[in-house]
């Protein structure tokens, strides 16, 4: 049997206060750093072990992995990052609230900008400074390829190919796999693995810092896929990904 775990960041300071991150470069809360550390612990206790770990560009994510493999003890694997794997730009929504942006267009229109295949938000401006695509750390990628905004659509475009030709592959060598990356670039892998429809992947919300194994045979056929943890605690757990986006949080805030 092989093995491909999944792993969405723990918490972010972004996350806490329910702000579109995508691509800006935000660290772990405390909350976020705790959560990377059961997820490791779990993974221990289930006997995980790695050959090699894949990540993005961002801090969150990193950190995350980097914490997970202390505790496994497998500080010293390879890793390979790629922006590839980089949350979902959220374009002109990058930084605001979500609660408060679906007070102001409608759960809707937010449920849409976060969940749906292919609507994407407004774009920010060419060559905006403000853009976290701008960084120095996506230089060599060519100014075209460089996304102003995405939907999922347009993630999964720049997901797979790397996905295809880099990650499964090693998998015929390397019997476990650890991918830590964002919930939207993990849900373009997922879509593919499982066959989700456009339609249906608006249903998947994948939570923080919780182990998702996928089980392969010797053929690379998937067999099966599953949560590592509490099933009670991980339902909660999503479904406080999704209520993130509705504008009665705007109410409990004030």
């Amino acid at each position: 049997m092989k093995r491909i775990v999944l792993l969405r960041h723990g918490e972010s300071l972004w996350n806490r206060e329910n702000r579109f991150t995508g691509w800006a470069d935000v660290d772990l809360s405390e909350q976020g750093m705790a959560e990377a550390r059961k997820a490791g612990d779990a993974l221990k206790a289930a006997g995980f072990s790695f050959g090699v770990a894949y990540t993005s560009y961002l801090k969150r994510a990193i950190k995350t992995l980097n914490c997970v493999l202390d505790r496994l003890d497998e500080a010293w694997i390879p890793v390979h990052k790629s922006w590839r794997l980089n949350e979902k730009h959220y374009g002109a929504l990058q930084g605001l609230n979500k609660a408060e942006t679906a007070a102001r267009y409608g759960e809707a229109q937010v449920l849409l900008w976060r969940r749906s295949y292919d609507a994407a938000p407004a774009p920010l401006a060419t060559g905006d400074a403000a853009n976290p695509a701008e960084a120095d750390r996506y230089a060599r990628i060519p100014a075209n390829e460089r996304p102003r905004t995405e939907s999922l659509k347009d993630t999964e475009e720049r997901v797979l190919p790397y996905w295809k030709c880099e990650i499964f592959p090693t998998l015929a060598i390397a019997d476990t796999i650890l991918v830590a990356a964002h919930g939207n670039s993990l849900r373009a892998v997922v879509k593919h693995l499982k066959g989700i429809s456009d339609t249906d992947i608006v249903k998947v919300n994948i939570p923080t810092a919780v182990p998702y194994v996928f089980e392969f045979n010797d053929a690379l056929d998937l067999t099966g896929d599953y949560y590592l943890g509490n099933p009670e605690e991980i339902r909660k757990k999503q479904e406080a990904v999704a209520r993130q986006g509705q504008a009665k949080q705007v109410a409990r805030r004030i």
